[in-house]
């Protein structure tokens, strides 16, 4: 029996305007998959997106959403979750709106470790306005703002949040769909915040200005820059630079949740209990 897509889209948006071959379409059909494992009903789940290929998912999916500013997903997605703290938050975000103007939003979801589940779709570039370089682009790729090859070091988006305090981090790539789908039920299940970075192909805006003009050899180079954790574990310590592992890279369930604490902060104001103090929320650093 055929998968019921329509379910979950808003069909009046279809087609969409993503480009022929672009990785978004298959990140949004595992989203939509792993939503309906869950058994989730679409009223209980909020969909934030900013600006960029990455904020149309607010227009596609059939649930609550908002389509808010360049790098403000978090924030906005932060002040949904604590007024609905029964209802399932997600943001979609790209590696410009969620690592640069959105980097210090990120940073502090994660410090925060609110029940949020971020998906930032990692397609190493801008790829909505041009080809200019973002957070993630490998030095020496061409952009048109940097011709003569970016000199910008990466950032390590798992790294990065997993450093700030994510209690879940996870990459997977659009090559694997199935795996990418098994992650975001992961993820979306765990209580935290749960990061899901989906690296995938901008052919059009990177690609095939970088000697890659198909779909299908973007798709391949960025096979040959990741493999599963347990491979990459066995790597000698001077190899492993060169890859991104995939899989789930981190999972804490016994981190302190910010909606949980913040419950514990508004009896206290209400005269229910005493001052909080930090043993309410000690834990192992």
């Amino acid at each position: 029996m055929a998968f019921n897509y329509d379910k979950y889209l808003r069909t009046s948006k279809m087609p969409t305007l993503w480009c022929w071959g672009c990785g978004d379409g298959v990140i949004l059909k595992s989203f939509i998959r792993a939503i309906d494992k869950l058994g989730w009903e679409k009223d209980d789940i909020a969909l934030v997106s900013g600006i960029g290929c990455s904020g149309r998912f607010s227009s596609y999916v059939d649930m609550n959403t908002v389509h808010t500013t360049h790098g403000r997903t978090i924030a906005f997605a932060t002040g949904i979750k604590l007024a609905n703290p029964d209802k399932h938050v997600v943001c979609v975000a790209g590696d410009g709106d969620g690592l640069a103007i959105g980097g210090n939003h990120t940073i502090h979801g994660a410090r925060r470790n609110i029940d949020i589940t971020m998906i930032l779709i990692n397609n190493f570039i801008y790829g909505l306005t041009n080809s200019q370089t973002s957070p993630t682009t490998p030095r020496g790729f061409w952009t048109v703002t940097q011709k003569t090859g970016n000199i910008d070091p990466t950032f390590n988006a798992c790294n990065l949040v997993e450093g700030a305090g994510a209690s879940f981090v996870a990459r997977e790539s659009v090559t694997q769909p199935r795996k990418l789908e098994k992650v975001l039920v992961a993820a979306l299940k765990h209580k935290g915040f749960s990061f899901v970075e989906a690296l995938s192909n901008c052919h059009i805006n990177l690609g095939r200005k970088n000697k890659m003009g198909s779909a299908m050899a973007n798709l391949e180079w960025i096979d040959s820059i990741s493999m599963p954790k347990k491979k990459w574990e066995a790597l000698p310590e001077e190899e492993k630079m060169n890859y991104l592992p995939t899989g789930i890279l981190k999972q804490d369930e016994n981190a302190p949740e910010y909606c949980e604490m913040y419950e514990e902060v508004k009896k206290a104001h209400q005269g229910k209990r005493g001052k909080i103090t930090q043993d309410d929320f000690a834990k192992k650093i």
